[in-house]
């Protein structure tokens, strides 16, 4: 366990960030827990068979950094963690949402089945279980994403030249032309992106949070913060710093209007530096609220980029930044680390009565 410093919050308290408490990893009785669905939507922004940028929207050359083309849209799927006692009909009662973003070889069913089960359920959503029937965070709901904007979306292999990979670095369209459009269209969310005036977005983004594992926290970095993207060395004709033969590219345009809570769990290599990302913060209008950056002490696979990414990034987001946590803990590139971030990120980004402090947190 670790006190967080109060770094500047006058009044306000501070959250012990904590191992998953061992009964936490357990079931909670039948009737306090939550369900998983899956469903389909369609997708009009993603990486076509010819790496062009299919979409439905006015989007430039210089802005994506390839051909735009208005093409047919694309059938993906997604699983969705609801709350216990969700209600459709109750329209009254609203929800925050969580997108919890998978790695380079996963998919939607990652975050369910890597960690395992425990009494007939998901090791994941026994902790949301328990942390909503303890009164730690208000019920939320979380999405599953697939996170390869793509039309080969469903190939899982890694191959650097591959289209499915090249979707990794364009999912932030998917996230916001397709995929939060259609969750807040269809639960009762209290976020509603069809409210685009300077008040709706202000309010909306504070009840969403995204956050992923590895290639995932990569892309909840870059995407959101305006990092770099990504292509094959076979196509930029530039070398790869990282040996992986992937060069970047282009900055992303950001999503702060969006996400006011961002996480990263063992981010990956390609994940851009801490000055490019804390630029980025310092130059959104809005200031990001929490941004839960965590890495396993062991893990020889995202140490390296999760230093990168941490080293600077402070003092180039400056006042934009109210909450930065970076926490190192014992462990791999593993689910033991992952959901620790889950937890804490959770329990930070959605307490129940709790005041987000400002705070920098740094210990392993």
């Amino acid at each position: 366990m670790a006190q967080a410093v109060n770094g500047g919050g006058k009044g306000m308290e501070t959250m012990d960030i904590t191992q998953v408490p061992a009964e936490y990893l357990r079931g909670v009785p039948q009737g306090q827990r939550g369900s998983i669905v899956e469903r389909t939507y369609e997708v009009h922004n993603y990486i076509n068979a010819l790496r062009q940028f299919n979409s439905n929207q006015e989007i430039s050359f210089e802005e994506v950094g390839r051909e735009v083309v208005k093409g047919e849209s694309i059938t993906k799927k997604c699983n969705i963690y609801l709350p216990p006692g969700y209600n459709q009909a109750d329209e009254g009662t609203k929800y925050n949402v969580l997108y919890l973003l998978h790695g380079v070889g996963g998919n939607r069913y990652e975050w369910l089945y890597g960690s395992g089960q425990a009494d007939g359920n998901f090791v994941i959503a026994n902790i949301f279980d328990n942390l909503i029937a303890n009164g730690e965070i208000e019920p939320l709901i979380v999405v599953f994403p697939e996170g390869r904007s793509a039309h080969n979306w469903e190939d899982t292999g890694f191959t650097s030249h591959a289209t499915n990979i090249l979707g990794f670095y364009y999912f932030d369209y998917e996230l916001r032309y397709d995929l939060l459009p259609f969750i807040e269209a269809n639960y009762n969310t209290y976020a509603d992106i069809v409210d685009s005036s300077p008040e709706g977005i202000a309010y909306n983004r504070k009840h969403r949070a995204i956050a992923g594992l590895s290639m995932g926290g990569m892309q909840a970095l870059n995407l959101s913060f305006g990092g770099y993207r990504f292509d094959s060395t076979t196509y930029t004709k530039t070398p790869s710093k990282f040996g992986n033969n992937l060069a970047q590219t282009i900055k992303a345009t950001g999503m702060q209007d969006l996400f006011a809570h961002v996480g990263a769990f063992s981010n990956a290599p390609t994940s851009s530096e801490g000055q490019v990302l804390g630029a980025g913060i310092a130059g959104a209008e809005a200031a990001t609220d929490l941004l839960y950056i965590t890495c396993g002490s062991g893990d020889g696979i995202a140490i390296s980029s999760y230093v990168d990414s941490v080293t600077g990034l402070a003092e180039g987001a400056g006042s934009k930044l109210k909450a930065f946590y970076q926490v190192v803990i014992g462990g791999g590139h593993d689910f033991g680390v992952w959901n620790h971030g889950a937890y804490n990120f959770a329990r930070l980004a959605f307490a129940k009565g709790y005041e987000q402090a400002v705070v920098i947190l740094n210990f392993d």
